[in-house]
């Protein structure tokens, strides 16, 4: 029979980064958003790495971390302008957070 901690379990957040200990949860899943609209968008062009890289203005291998989802070392500005250089826009909107008991927080809606 497992052991009971005595602590009451936490209530998921709502972002299973941060619920794994993410220091920098709200940052990476908007990075993860970002990157799954650029590889959707590279997929339908059907582009190599190469090509992705001249049309994002990245280097071949920063292209490859971001196809395999290794974001640490590309900023969310850098993601954001390759969305544009693609044809897209992206929107920022700041606002208070309401009256809501939910803290306030980064969320990215692609």
């Amino acid at each position: 029979m497992a052991k009971s901690s005595g602590k009451a379990p936490r209530r998921p957040s709502g972002n299973v980064l941060a619920d794994l200990g993410f220091p920098d949860a709200d940052e990476l899943s908007a990075k993860a958003v970002f990157a799954l609209r650029l590889n959707e968008i590279l997929d339908r062009r059907d582009v190599t790495q190469g090509e992705a890289a001249r049309l994002l203005g990245m280097t071949q291998p920063k292209v490859s971390a971001l196809r395999n989802y290794k974001l640490r070392g590309i900023s969310l500005e850098r993601l954001m302008l390759g969305l544009v250089a693609l044809d897209h826009s992206v929107e920022i909107v700041v606002r208070p957070r309401g009256r809501s008991r939910a803290p306030a927080a980064i969320r990215v809606a692609a």
